[in-house]
């Protein structure tokens, strides 16, 4: 087996943070935020009035490169859970998926785990991108949600 076969395809990280679910999710769920605390320096920006409601909803984002991507939800759970898979316009999802769960404590905090799973792949092109997010760069993101969600 090479290196690249050896990495896992389902990377995950959490971490607790200091506000309600409710609070946290809709900063997730609304696309025109995520730029603002995406830890991959990969979301340029997205159009406001985007806020996903449930599975089947697509929206759109730029991303730093200057690609339009769709992303489709194919899981929702108001307040818990989201994932999606991000598209080029028009195209099939090429298998890979990010999502989120919130696990809300009794303290007011919320456990928040976030999984980049590629492990369905199939765009030989996308697959340097896919290994190079490690769980250092989900815990980014997870940190700057926190900084951004304690200050609401």
């Amino acid at each position: 087996m090479t290196e690249a076969q050896d990495l896992p395809r389902v990377v995950s990280a959490s971490l607790d943070i200091a506000a309600p679910a409710t609070e946290i999710f809709e900063l997730i769920a609304d696309p025109a935020q995520q730029p603002s605390w995406e830890g991959n320096d990969n979301l340029a920006e997205a159009a406001d009035g985007q806020r996903v409601r449930q599975v089947g909803d697509v929206f759109v984002m730029r991303l730093s490169n200057g690609m339009v991507r769709e992303n489709h939800v194919v899981e929702f759970a108001e307040g818990r859970r989201i994932a999606w898979r991000p598209a080029e316009v028009g195209r099939k999802p090429p298998g890979h998926l990010w999502r989120w769960e919130l696990e809300p404590a009794a303290d007011g905090r919320t456990h928040v785990t976030h999984t980049y799973d590629w492990s369905q792949l199939t765009d030989e092109k996308r697959l340097p991108r896919a290994r190079d997010t490690t769980a250092d760069r989900l815990q980014a993101s997870l940190t700057r949600l926190a900084e951004r969600a304690e200050r609401r």
